[in-house]
């Protein structure tokens, strides 16, 4: 029979886990990441806005309050969408078959639809009116449409039919009163009318990525570097050294607007300029751990063995030191969305219309001594809430790996 007090023995990857699990600041910031990689992996799936880059222009509907309502018709445009797969409109979006217009009230009249365009306050907004059938359908503008106001019927042609078509007016007053649309913005709208929630939620797509690939690129380059001069020393070490204190001496801000002036503006551009200015730090720690582990006796029994040096490196010496760098990977990630914020507020970053929180700051920052700072202050707090996530990771990674606290946990198990 077995000792039910029998004792167990854990790895140090398992009491690190452990450690972090009961880190409620660490745990926390693993949700916000969490949360936040699922709305950029769904992306325009759960946008209330989902064509392109959010960008839905609503012009009676611009700066409304978080909360706003409106009744919206839709005027079906005169062009051919594209099919496409739940994939590209997960990731693209998917153009608008129509444009919007905000309204008061609407009426038909003949053959036409007619509406008062949305107005603030007591004010009464334009008189408008449109054919009911180019309202609902995508006409073919090199044949005429036929509208009867006597008989009560409309013949056109539409793009994709291979012959005209016969409504009736009843019948296209029915599916334009099917097409009027109830608009709830919950966190209001920007100067063009288009929804500042959607917008918000496709920047956070942006700045995951940003900091994901430079993260990765930092990652290569400093881990490769700092192997390189921490294993060999000598002359190799002194001058991949100098390097490295040539470019930490740069200004890291200073360092991406230079790069990204000669590769050019653009989303990857960023990921590339961020990436090759972060390395630095990931190969002085790489380097420092590998030069106090590099004289170890299973190293020197590798050597003894006829192991390679590329063996040794990647199979004996990485592993035993990627600790500090999956902690230090967590602080760089939150330092490339913070880069990639400031150089989008200075014009440098994304292009318009992408959503970037910086550069949605850059954008309503002059609506901060207006009632309506809060355009400029969501983009802000949506930036220090992924910032302080990963940074509270970093930090519970840190205590959860070290050694001497690991040591003090499996003694009093």
């Amino acid at each position: 029979m077995k000792e039910e007090n029998q004792q167990r023995t854990y790895s140090l990857a398992s009491f690190a886990l452990q450690r972090l699990r009961r880190d409620k600041l660490a745990i926390t910031g693993v949700c916000i990441i969490l949360v936040s990689i699922l709305i950029s992996i769904l992306g325009y799936l759960i946008t209330p806005d989902s064509s392109p880059d959010a960008d839905t222009h609503i012009d009676e509907i611009g700066i409304q309050k978080p909360g706003f309502k409106c009744k919206l018709i839709s005027l079906r445009k005169n062009t051919e969408i594209e099919s496409d797969n739940i994939l590209a409109r997960m990731f693209v979006g998917r153009a608008n078959d129509c444009e919007y217009h905000a309204y008061q009230s609407t009426w038909f009249s003949g053959n036409d639809i007619v509406w008062q365009e949305f107005a603030e306050g007591a004010a009464n907004g334009e008189i408008t009116r449109f054919n009911l059938a180019d309202a609902i359908y995508p006409i073919n503008p090199a044949f005429p449409f036929v509208s009867d106001t006597v008989n009560g019927f409309v013949d056109f042609y539409v793009y994709g039919e291979g012959g005209r078509i016969h409504k009736t007016t009843k019948e296209l007053q029915l599916e334009i009163q099917a097409n009027l649309l109830e608009n709830r913005n919950i966190l209001g709208t920007d100067h063009f009318g288009r929804d500042l929630l959607s917008r918000l939620m496709i920047g956070t797509r942006i700045s995951l990525f940003v900091g994901l690939i430079s993260v990765i690129i930092s990652l290569l380059i400093g881990i490769l570097m700092g192997s390189i001069a921490g294993f060999f020393r000598g002359w190799v070490d002194d001058v991949i050294m100098w390097f490295i204190n040539v470019v930490w001496s740069i200004p890291t801000l200073l360092l991406v607007i230079a790069i990204t002036l000669v590769l050019g503006k653009g989303i990857f551009p960023i990921f590339i300029a961020v990436g090759l200015t972060m390395w630095v730090e990931t190969a002085r720690v790489v380097r420092g751990q590998i030069l106090s582990v590099r004289e170890e006796e299973f190293i020197e029994a590798g050597r003894a063995l006829g192991f390679s040096n590329i063996r040794i490196v990647l199979r004996h010496l990485l592993p035993n030191v990627m600790g500090p760098v999956i902690v230090i990977s967590a602080n760089n990630f939150a330092s490339a969305i913070l880069i990639e914020a400031g150089l989008s507020y200075l014009g440098i970053g994304v292009r318009r219309p992408t959503p970037s929180w910086g550069m949605m700051i850059s954008e309503y920052k002059g609506y901060i001594l207006t009632g309506d700072a809060y355009l400029a202050i969501l983009p802000g707090v949506a930036i220090m809430f992924v910032v302080l996530a990963f940074i509270l990771l970093g930090n519970g990674l840190r205590d959860a790996i070290d050694t001497k606290l690991v040591g003090e946990d499996q003694i009093m198990t």
